[in-house]
C-alpha cells in the first residue's frame, strides 16, 4: 500500500490505493480562458477566487493552480494565486507550471506540503525539477513522456515512469511522493486509448507501486456527450487502480461516477459519502443533478476520508431505494 500525503497549513489529503478517490479541481487555469487570463495578467484575481470556492463547494479535495499566460510574469502571478487560494480554503494545492522559476516561486510561499505539476522523463527537466521537490519536501506528478515524445505503447510509457521513479530516488525522493500520470490519449483519435491506459494503470500500481493521476477530460476530446463518456472512463480507471484525477468538479456526472466508484471499491464505509451527497441531488425528470452545498470552503477537516453523516432513518432509506 502506498500513501501520498499532501497538506495545507490546516488540512491534508492522502492519495492512496485503499482510500477514496481524490479529485483535483482543474478550473484555475487561464489556458483557453481569455477573460481569466486577462484578469490574472492585470492582477485581478476575482475569477481565481470564484473558481476556488466553487470547486471546493462542489467537492474538490485539492485544487490545481496554473498561471501560464504568455508575456506575463508567471512566477509572480502563480505565487499571488497560491497565497490567495490558501487564504480562502484549507484544501491542499497542486502547483502547476512548465517554468521552473514559477514553480519555485509558488513553492516558496506555500504553507504545507504541495503537489508539484510536473516532471517528465526528459533528463534536463528531471535535473531541474527534482531538486526543487526535495528542497521543499513536496510530492510530484511524473508524466510518462520523455525526449522521444509520447508513445502510444503503454509499455514504453511504463519504462519512462520507472526511469522517473528511479531518478527521484537518486535525489532522495521516495516513491510515495510520486504520482504518475500515465497520459490519457483521446479515444476519438486512438481506438485503444482506454484499454491501453487501464493496462498501464494496473502495471504502475502492481509493479511500481505508485499512485496515479490524469487529465480525465483528455479521454473524450472532440466527442459528443463528453460528460457521459468521462464518467464511464473514470469509473473504470478507478476500478483499475487510479487514485486521483485532475478534472472539473462542477461537472456533475463525473462527480457522481467518482462517488459511486468509491462505494463499489469499498472506499466509502457504510456508503456515508454517497448518502450525504444524495441530499444535494434533485430529480428534475432527466436524472440526478448535483447541487453543491452552501458550506464554507475554509475547513480544518482532513480530506480524503469519508465525511461524517447523520444517522439515516428507515423512512429516508425507503425513499432513496424507491428513487433508484
Amino acid at each position: 500500500m502506498t500513501d501520498t500525503l499532501i497538506s495545507s497549513a490546516n488540512g491534508e489529503v492522502i492519495i492512496g490505493f485503499d482510500r477514496p478517490f481524490v479529485v483535483i479541481g482543474e478550473r484555475i487555469n487561464p489556458t483557453g480562458r481569455k477573460k481569466l487570463a486577462e484578469e490574472m495578467k492585470a492582477g485581478d484575481y476575482s475569477g481565481v477566487e470564484r473558481d476556488a470556492l466553487a470547486q471546493v463547494r462542489a467537492g474538490a479535495h485539492m485544487l490545481d493552480i496554473n498561471a501560464g499566460i504568455p508575456l506575463a510574469d508567471e512566477a509572480k502571478i502563480l505565487a499571488d494565486c497560491v497565497q490567495l487560494v490558501q487564504s480562502l480554503t484549507d484544501v491542499p494545492l497542486c502547483i502547476d507550471s512548465s517554468i521552473v522559476a514559477a514553480l519555485e516561486a509558488g513553492l516558496a510561499v506555500y504553507q504545507g506540503k504541495p503537489l508539484v505539476n510536473s516532471v517528465t522523463g526528459e533528463d534536463e527537466r528531471l535535473e531541474a525539477v527534482l531538486p526543487l521537490v526535495k528542497k521543499y519536501d513536496a510530492a510530484v506528478i511524473a508524466i510518462s513522456n520523455d525526449e522521444t515524445g509520447i508513445s502510444e505503447d503503454p509499455d514504453v510509457r511504463f519504462e519512462v515512469a520507472k526511469k522517473i521513479v528511479e531518478r527521484a530516488a537518486d535525489h532522495g525522493i521516495s516513491r510515495d511522493n510520486i504520482v504518475v500520470d500515465p497520459l490519457v490519449m483521446p479515444v476519438g483519435a486512438v481506438d485503444n486509448a482506454g484499454a491501453s491506459v487501464l493496462y498501464l494503470i494496473r502495471r504502475l500500481r502492481n509493479e511500481l507501486k505508485v499512485n496515479t493521476t490524469c487529465g480525465a477530460s483528455n479521454f473524450t476530446f472532440g466527442l459528443p456527450n463528453r460528460h457521459g463518456l468521462n464518467s464511464s472512463f473514470l469509473s473504470m480507471a478507478i476500478g483499475a487502480g487510479m487514485t486521483s484525477a485532475i478534472t472539473n468538479p462542477l461537472h456533475q456526472p463525473e462527480m457522481q461516477a467518482v462517488k459511486g466508484a468509491n462505494v463499489v471499491m469499498a472506499h466509502d464505509s457504510g456508503c456515508r459519502d454517497w448518502i450525504a451527497a444524495c441530499k444535494h441531488w434533485t430529480d428534475h425528470g432527466s436524472g440526478l443533478q448535483l447541487v453543491a452545498p452552501a458550506a464554507s470552503a475554509k475547513s480544518k477537516s482532513a480530506a480524503g476520508e469519508s465525511a461524517d453523516a447523520p444517522k439515516i432513518s428507515r423512512r429516508l432509506m425507503r425513499k432513496l431505494r424507491s428513487e433508484t
